[in-house]
């Protein structure tokens, strides 16, 4: 399995676990797990543009405002899934959601089997969560756009991330 270190989180070196993506990859299947504890596909999509936010965990600050921050985009764009993928169990995922109104966007539980954060390299090997980051795909699953926040605890770069999303 790949090991690298590129990120930190409060500032302490992490170790990211899995395959880094970059621009130009062929996006891989995954499987996570929605809040009826039901799996989802990345082909269950097929055909759509994807933007794939990660977070460590939706509920704290950062993460919170990631998540409502691509919740209030979602409507902007057509043909477009919004994925919010974190390891928190679906149960608090369901209750943060329905708690702050997030419905623009599917949130994903990659908390089983760390099935997309290996196959994209988002795994913090230290605390079994997911780094901060966006993927960003096209129609054929090609990636467009990555971003591994390199402090787990800054903001992704949403103005970028939206532009890479509104080229396609």
């Amino acid at each position: 399995m790949d090991k690298r270190q590129e990120t930190t989180f409060a500032n302490n070196p992490v170790t990211l676990l899995g395959t880094k993506v970059k621009v130009g990859d062929k996006a891989q299947d995954f499987t996570c797990l929605n809040a009826e504890l039901k799996p989802v596909k990345l082909s269950d999509y097929d055909g759509k543009k994807k933007l794939i936010s990660v977070v460590p965990s939706i509920d704290t600050g950062v993460c919170e405002f990631q998540t409502k921050e691509f919740n209030k985009k979602a409507s902007e764009f057509d043909n477009t899934i919004i994925f919010t993928i974190s390891c928190d169990l679906p149960f608090a995922q369901s209750r943060f959601c329905a708690a702050e109104g997030i419905d623009n966007l599917i949130v994903l539980s990659d908390h089983k089997d760390l099935d997309f954060g290996l196959k994209y390299g988002f795994v913090m090997e230290e605390f079994r969560l997911l780094n901060r980051g966006i993927v960003i795909l096209d129609e054929n699953n090609e990636v467009k756009y990555v971003e591994y926040v390199k402090e787990n605890t800054n903001h992704p770069d949403y103005d970028k991330a939206i532009e890479a999303l509104k080229s396609l």
